[in-house]
Parts: C-alpha cells; structure tokens; sequence
C-alpha cells in the first residue's frame, strides 16, 4: 500500500483520533492544524471568561448583597431616629436602638451566607466593610455629638478601623491578613457597647456600659497593633519571596 496517497489513507477520520501525519503531508498542512486548534481553544477560554463574568455579574442580586444594601440604607434612618426631638427622648433612641440591631445582625448573617453558599462577589467585598464602617462611625459620632461618648473613643475606633482597612490595601500585594478571633471579638464588643450608648440607659446599667465601652476600646487597640504586625511581616515575606523568585530566575 505504499502506493497509496496519504490523503487517502489518513482521510478524515484518521485526522480526529489524532493519528500522525505521513511523511509526504506537508509540514505547513500540520502548522496550520496546530494554529487552528490553538485560536479554538484561545476563543473557547475567553468564551468561559465572559460567561463566568456573565454568571459573577448576575449574582450581584444575591441574598448576601441584598443584606448589605439593608445595612447602606438604614444608616440615615438610624442617624434620624437618633437625632429625633433633640436626640434624649428614649422612645426614639429604642428605635434608633432597633435599627441599629438590625444592621449589626445583618453583618453576622451576609459574611457568612456570603462564604457558605458560594456568593462572594466583587460589590460585596467592596460594600461590605463600607457598611460596617458607615453603620459604627454614625452612631459613634451621633453620641459623642449628643455628649454621650467622649470624642476622643471615638477617634479611636474610627482612626484603627480606617487605619486598619488602608493597611490591607497597602500590603494586598504581598498576600491577605486574615480575620483574626481577637478582631472579632472586637467587633462583638464594640457592637453591645455601642448599642448600650444609643439606649437610654441609667443606675447600673449605665455603669455597665461604660466597662464594656472601655474593654472595646483596649481589644480595638491591642487588635490594632496585632494587624500591624501581621502586615509587617507580610510584606517581609513577600519581599524575600520575591527576591529569592528574582534570584533564582536570573540564575
């Protein structure tokens, strides 16, 4: 049969189970089979991109989210229940009480359906602390502004928590710092403080918050120093890592 052309004998079916070429086929019939597959397999890989950003897209409307955007929206609702008639009137600082329970429960619940279900999305890693951020530094500033809270407690978990989330985005090329059980503790004890300030508390009660307030204070501090010194020695590993990457590609 070594008559017979190679066109012949391949033919197509010989072409799909990927059979090699015999020895009078051209090499640029081959090139040409290789760059084919190669710009398919280019146009499917971008094809799976788009239709994961479609799919990551249309699950902003998740669960998750929607708890978040809760949260965004009953910020001016607590500052105006909190400031209602002068801002000392209990009824309204019950309400503004409620409202900001509902956005500190809605914290536990969005990170964790986030994670469990699969729901993580780019607007929730961005809207999610700011959140947070925004529902604490309203009630912190409404009660030092009403002469609840000294100014100066509130500068103090405002400044680590805006110096805590600047500190992260320095140092994200070089790896995460992780949640630590300290920094949530943290933000338990800085919710039930708070929340013990906007209720109109008295008698021992009233003292009760004040030793609460002051552990919060000292774990927003002590967590503080701790995620400075995690992104120290992040950056210093990253740093090494990448020198000794560096290195060894030049070698």
């Amino acid at each position: 049969m070594t008559g017979v052309p190679a066109s012949a004998a391949g033919g197509p079916s010989g072409a799909k189970r990927g059979a090699a070429p015999a020895a009078s086929v051209p090499a640029a019939s081959g090139g040409a089979g290789a760059s084919g597959a190669s710009s398919e397999g280019a146009k499917a890989a971008r094809s799976g991109k788009l239709a994961a950003a479609a799919v990551n897209q249309a699950s902003v409307w998740n669960i998750a989210n929607l708890l978040t955007m809760l949260r965004l929206l009953l910020v001016p609702g607590f500052v105006a229940l909190m400031l209602a008639d002068g801002g000392y009137d209990p009824a309204w600082r019950s309400l503004a009480w409620a409202a900001f329970a509902i956005a500190m429960i809605t914290d536990l619940f969005d990170g964790h359906l986030a994670r469990t279900y699969d729901l993580v999305t780019d607007f929730g890693k961005i809207a999610d602390p700011i959140a947070d951020k925004a529902i604490m530094g309203a009630a912190l500033i409404c009660l030092s502004a009403l002469g609840d809270l000294p100014w100066w407690v509130t500068a103090v978990i405002l400044g680590r928590e805006l110096g805590i989330t600047l500190l992260r985005f320095l140092v994200i090329r070089y790896g995460v710092i992780p949640a630590s059980r300290g920094g949530k503790l943290k933000t338990l004890t800085q919710g039930v403080a708070v929340g013990m300030y906007v209720l109109a508390l008295t008698g021992w009660l009233a003292t009760l918050r004040f030793w609460v307030m002051a552990a919060a204070v000292v774990l927003t501090v002590v967590t503080g120093l701790d995620y400075v010194r995690q992104a120290i020695v992040l950056r210093r590993r990253g740093i090494a890592e990448r020198k000794a990457a560096l290195e060894e590609t030049e070698a």
